[in-house]
């Protein structure tokens, strides 16, 4: 469909004059907005969003077309799309039937195509989608119009939620018409939204005067008022009026019955193909229309003609369209009820016959099927399962709504319903899923069915972090169970349940019970979960290396969980081999919100406080696009924790907040574990020791610290907090569990590093600070290694010894170097005292500023090096081996810090500064 060759919302019948121009009285002030818009991002200040708002017949299509002849003019490549109400299923459609036309098209049928081949990967298409845009922006402004988004299908409107804001720095002008439903849009920076408010009588008393000449007669001026304000509704009218004069229906009916009127001219076969193609939507084939007709397409030109001479229908050269929306309506308004439930179904029936697929098909259904209807049930459940990788909210409606038409005692209700917790569960209506089960369990069914149903809860289960009813049921089911793979599965649950229990030896092995059982069913689902059991376990019992044994044989049977192998050998300290695997993740990469996390848990190791707090802020950024915060509160907890190192107690607070709220909502009991260490750190930087102490024993209480992986790397100041809060015994406690996992871990200089620290702080004792520097200068973390560096220094300081200058300095330039300023101003201060005694002064580094080119980090310079060289986010990414999600975080933390909108203003400030130098050079 071309869109651009459609006309506009006002019509005029046969003879009558024009309405095109004057289709934009009343509109003359936001015309003038969206050219300053148009001109505004041609003119190079970055991108923008316009949304037009309100009632249908309001006149945003006129706008939105009047706005694309602006762009046009101005040397746009412009994108003119249609979602259409019967199309929701269709992924991509509504941006594609934009996308894909023009002249010249936006993206060419390879380009598409080969995103088309990637569909189920949600986030990489829409990145690789918004690459192909800024390319296609690099020379060229680019105009992306969409009209009546309200139905755009929802991989549409996921990508119109994330994408302006991602080419917000290009020249790229999204213009969006829908009903008015502004939370459908991604609102972001630089959004100007249109409310388009009925007309007034003076501009309805000028269009009137456009239509008749000359004075307007008062009967029709009391006509016009019927109207509304809307300006469909008087053109209508006014079409009306010249065609038959004033006298005529009253205004409530005024549309309905003006239609009806104009029907009523018309021969039945007309009437009846008008009314089928009302059924099939605003836009339809002439071939589905003759299907549902049962008559040839050939021999339908009659009734085609004669509906276009009447002004009802326009043909595009691809489909049929009516000229407007509310024209269909009303046509299909004045269908019996039982008669349009029974077109639906018989379009729904002829679309299949034909060889369309559910897609095309499911719509009807849902307007028309009964219970009992075993084809609808069928081709829901088909829909959902071709839909569910890129649309899961949509699969679940679906295949909520297949069982819904299932007889309550028909043997296929447990199939049904166990689709239907799938679909659910992967949408993440976890609650729902596990209601839908318990209904379905309480039906009493057969035994192997029984088993079935709580082996597809166990997933359910564990997303809701109700691991006791997960170990519950999953034992009720493992005593009813015949099936080997399903038993293997449910086994395999039962030891992930336990991972979050006290006895992981028990929990060890029912994992390895678990795999033994998958691997004599042959069962790859029941392997990976045991893999995923046996892993989880092991990194909980803090055995490093079975974790990463287990993990790595899990992301060769399923490539989902290279992140869990990252983070295991993070643990290990095995940097290298995660540099690697992160590198070579696959195009397009499988969970990129996860492996973002593990990339920033590697930068938080090596001491990059700036790129982590980047990967972090970006995995919660798609981990919100999807809707599904999982890892929120470790994201909020390492970013609270970053704020601290770097003073801004602000940020941190902030960053608490939320996760106070998370854990609220989602008690998960590792959640319950760094939850409480962050607050204890918030409270031991205000001076509240004893209650920071607190937090960690009541921590511990639950669950020993050293349990959770998170915390491993801060048992040091986990004893600090101890000591400061005066309680030694709990001291003594975390120090014998770091000595505990490092005897578990002895080639992990971390382990046995951060045991030295420990002991040595709970025993005074400087030899054993002195043996933990050692240890942690052949390891990979610098934070650490200032930590006990700034400790031995402290401590040698007290006893007068001149070897704790060479320790400050040591810890004071690491500190500063990573940009965790606080602990560098407090190392600074007892550097200070120990070099006043000696005679000498320390000066240290000048605070980086919140604002301007002094306030990038070193990371966002390379960034913008690489745009002003012109380089595209995906290049420059390439270039930095990071992901592009991080380069556009990058860039959003840029254009903040310099008040700047576009990558032309950015080359600019470049060049000003002189920093357009090595594109990837520090």
């Amino acid at each position: 469909m071309s869109p651009d060759r459609t006309e506009g919302e006002f019509v005029a019948a046969p003879g009558s004059a024009g309405l095109s121009r004057p289709g934009l009285r009343g509109r003359e002030a936001e015309l003038e907005r969206l050219r300053a818009l148009v001109e505004a991002v041609r003119d190079g200040e970055g991108g923008a969003i316009a949304l037009l708002l309100g009632e249908p017949g309001i006149g945003k299509t006129v706008l939105l077309q009047e706005t694309v002849s602006i762009a046009r003019a101005h040397g746009f490549v412009v994108s003119h799309g249609r979602a259409e109400e019967l199309h929701e299923l269709a992924p991509l459609a509504s941006l594609a039937s934009g996308l894909l036309h023009g002249d010249p098209p936006l993206l060419s049928s390879t380009d598409f195509a080969d995103l088309a081949g990637h569909h189920a990967q949600r986030i990489w298409l829409v990145e690789r989608l918004a690459q192909l845009i800024e390319e296609r922006s690099a020379g060229t402004p680019v105009l992306i119009a969409v009209d009546d988004v309200q139905w755009a299908d929802p991989l549409s409107r996921f990508a119109l939620s994330v994408m302006p804001a991602r080419l917000l720095s290009s020249p790229v002008l999204w213009l969006l018409t829908g009903r008015d439903d502004p939370e459908l849009y991604g609102q972001g920076p630089r959004t100007t939204t249109f409310p388009l408010r009925p007309l007034s009588e003076t501009v309805l008393a000028e269009l009137a005067r456009d239509v008749l000449g000359g004075d307007v007669p008062a009967q029709v001026e009391e006509l016009l008022d019927g109207a509304g304000g809307n300006p469909f509704l008087a053109a209508e009218m006014l079409s009306g009026i010249v065609a038959s004069g004033a006298d005529g229906p009253e205004p409530p009916e005024r549309l309905v019955l003006g239609v009806r009127g104009r029907l009523a001219d018309l021969r039945p076969d007309t009437l009846h193909f008008l009314r089928i193609g009302s059924v099939l939507g605003r836009a339809f084939s002439l071939a589905d229309a003759a299907a549902l007709c049962g008559r040839p397409a050939s021999g339908l030109s009659a009734e085609v003609d004669e509906a276009i001479a009447a002004a009802l229908l326009h043909d595009d050269g691809e489909r049929l369209l009516f000229r407007h929306d509310l024209l269909r309506q009303a046509v299909y308004a004045d269908l019996a009820p039982s008669v349009r439930r029974a077109l639906h179904r018989e379009a729904a029936s002829r679309l299949v016959a034909a060889g369309r697929s559910s897609v095309d098909a499911v719509p009807h259904l849902l307007k028309s099927a009964e219970p009992g209807d075993q084809e609808a049930i069928g081709l829901l459940g088909t829909a959902a399962t071709d839909v569910i990788a890129v649309m899961p909210d949509l699969a679940a409606d679906l295949a909520v709504r297949a069982l819904e038409l299932v007889p309550p005692h028909a043997p296929m209700v447990f199939d049904v319903g166990e689709r239907a917790i799938v679909a659910l569960t992967r949408a993440g209506r976890y609650t729902q899923a596990r209601d839908t089960g318990d209904a379905l369990l309480s039906r009493q069914p057969p035994l192997d069915v029984f088993a079935r149903l709580q082996y597809v809860l166990g997933d359910t289960l564990w997303h809701l972090d109700d691991v006791h009813e997960l170990t519950r049921r999953s034992t009720a089911a493992l005593a009813a169970v015949t099936d080997p793979a399903i038993r293997a599965r449910l086994t395999a649950w039962q030891a992930l349940a336990r991972s979050r229990g006290r006895d992981l030896a028990a929990a060890r092995e029912t994992g390895e019970r678990a795999l033994a059982e998958a691997e004599r069913a042959g069962d790859g689902e029941a392997r990976v979960l045991a893999l995923w059991g046996l892993g989880e376990i092991a990194l909980n019992a803090g055995d490093c290396a079975a974790a990463v044994e287990h993990h790595t044989v899990l992301s060769v049977f399923d490539t989902a969980f290279l992140p869990e192998e990252a983070v295991a050998r993070i643990h290990m300290d095995d940097f290298d081999t995660v540099r690697r695997l992160l590198r070579t993740a696959g195009d397009p990469p499988l969970r990129p919100a996860m492996l973002i996390w593990a990339q920033g848990t590697l930068n938080m190791g090596l001491g990059r406080l700036d790129d982590a707090d980047a990967d972090l802020v970006t995995a919660e950024r798609l981990e919100t696009d999807l809707h599904v915060p999982g890892n929120l509160v470790n994201i909020r907890v390492n970013r609270g924790l970053l704020a601290m190192l770097r003073g801004d107690r602000e940020a941190a607070r902030e960053h608490l907040d939320v996760v106070r709220a998370t854990v609220a909502d989602r008690p998960n009991t590792g959640n319950h574990a760094t939850h409480r260490y962050f607050e204890a750190v918030v409270a031991d930087a205000d001076g509240d020791h004893a209650a920071a102490a607190e937090l960690v024993r009541s921590a511990q209480r639950d669950h020993p610290f050293l349990r959770w992986r998170l915390l491993r790397p801060h048992v040091v100041q986990a004893v600090g907090i101890a000591l400061r809060g005066g309680d030694r015994d709990l001291a003594e406690d975390l120090a014998a569990q770091a000595a505990e996992h490092a005897t578990r871990n002895p080639s992990v200089p971390t382990a046995q590093g951060t045991a030295a620290h420990a002991a040595g702080l709970v025993n005074a004792d400087h030899g054993l600070l002195e043996r933990s520097v050692r240890i942690l200068l052949t390891g990979p973390r610098p934070l650490l290694l200032a930590a006990a560096s700034a400790d031995l220094g402290r401590a040698l300081g007290t006893a007068g010894d001149p070897a704790a200058t060479p320790a400050l300095t040591r810890a004071h330039d690491i500190y500063a170097q990573a940009g965790a300023d606080a602990e560098a101003d407090r190392v600074r201060d007892d550097l200070e005292q120990v070099t006043r005694r000696a005679g000498r002064r320390t000066r240290g580094p000048r605070p980086r500023p919140d604002q301007g080119w002094d306030a990038l980090t070193a990371s966002e310079r390379k960034v913008v090096r690489l745009i002003a060289a012109g380089h595209t986010n995906r290049s420059a990414a390439e270039a930095l081996v990071v992901s592009p999600h991080t380069v556009s975080t990058h860039l959003a933390s840029i254009f903040r810090k310099l008040a700047v909108r576009s990558r032309v203003h950015l080359a600019r400030i470049a060049l000003a500064e002189g920093d357009a130098g090595t594109a990837t050079g520090g």
